[in-house]
């Protein structure tokens, strides 16, 4: 690791916040190191940190990197010179997400089209792009109405031009347009979402190879698992699902522990993520229920009720094996959706 002598002025306080200032770099080869980055990131400003992630145990590189500027701006410049060529190969610049987010395999992908919630009667397709234009250029922008009233259903796309565009919309989350609180996420396409359930997948896989054969199907988790699950509808949801809506599948907060630098990093750069999932533990519904069984230990056989995992045509937890249910949404194959309906 390479840290600078400006290193003093991050103590004092006087930086912006690191998650503005910092940098991931995939792709890097094997033999790139820490002082490489550090020479070909220092012409655009001010190195506090530069780091080549390497395996513990055998001190190989993992294949990705970080660097931390001094200045948010001095991200904007580097980011804004790409393509980025180090020791002879392409590299994967992308800023980075903070530590919580990182664990979500979706921050592995790269997305020019930004999903907008919470969009009201009052929002305008001019008042997005005014907004989201401070922060690239911008193709398209849609606000998705009901076909029957004509009314927002409560959100909106934005595309741009360049994935960096929607990368800094997200690191921020909430926007404040027309005083209304709007989030923002990646929107995915459906080829993109199978590729991060089966990203959460393999995660899954060598977690549960890690500790032994795994107890049973259904997933772990505070809420039950479905097929399906609206936009974003998982922060507490189960295991990886088949395809569906956006927000289908994937890990929630309390999901797959990552490994790599900070959680979720890593995966496409030769990292080895741990598995573990939420509260309930590894095959297991609800507060550690018995494998593929709902409830608080329900007994095995026909139905488990309660908070943990449910039958495929059930409400909140209702009945049955492998199947699950989210409120509202469509029972399915031992699926991980969230709190949220059917997607759009």
């Amino acid at each position: 690791m390479v840290k600078t002598e400006e290193n003093g002025d991050a103590a004092g306080g006087n930086l912006e916040p690191e998650q503005y200032r910092k940098m991931f770099i995939g792709g890097l080869t094997s033999s790139t190191t820490d002082e490489t980055l550090k020479e070909f990131y220092s012409k655009w400003g001010t190195l506090v940190d530069c780091v080549v992630m390497r395996d513990p145990a055998t001190k190989r590189s993992r294949g990705f990197g970080f660097v931390s500027f001094s200045k948010q701006s001095e991200v904007d410049a580097a980011m804004a010179n790409r393509p980025h060529i180090i020791d002879g190969k392409t590299v994967d610049p992308k800023r980075a997400v903070p530590r919580e987010q990182s664990q979500r395999s979706e921050a592995n992908i790269s997305s020019k089209r930004l999903y907008v919630s919470g969009v009201r009667e009052e929002h305008t397709e001019d008042m997005f792009k005014e907004h989201f234009g401070k922060y690239g250029n911008i193709l398209k922008c849609e606000i998705i109405a009901d076909k029957n009233t004509g009314k927002p259903r409560g959100f909106a796309f934005i595309t741009f031009d360049d994935y960096d565009a929607v990368d800094k919309c997200v690191l921020i989350k909430s926007h404040m347009i027309n005083n209304y609180r709007c989030d923002v996420k990646k929107a995915l396409s459906k080829e993109e979402m199978a590729k991060v359930q089966q990203q959460e997948r393999e995660r899954m896989d060598r977690g549960a190879r890690s500790r032994g054969p795994p107890m049973g199907r259904g997933g772990g988790g505070w809420g039950p698992a479905g097929d399906r699950g609206g936009y974003g509808g998982q922060p507490w949801g189960a295991g990886p699902g088949g395809p569906g809506g956006y927000g289908a599948g994937g890990g929630g907060q309390w999901g797959p522990s990552g490994g790599g630098y900070g959680g979720g990093y890593g995966g496409g750069y030769g990292g080895a993520p741990g598995g573990g999932r939420g509260w309930g533990g590894e095959g297991s519904g609800g507060w550690g229920g018995p494998p593929s069984q709902g409830g608080w230990g329900a007994p095995s056989g026909g139905a488990g009720a309660g908070w943990g995992q449910g039958g495929g045509q059930g409400g909140w937890g209702t009945g049955g094996q492998g199947a699950a249910q989210s409120w509202g949404g469509s029972g399915g194959q031992s699926g991980g959706g969230g709190w949220g309906g059917r997607g759009y």
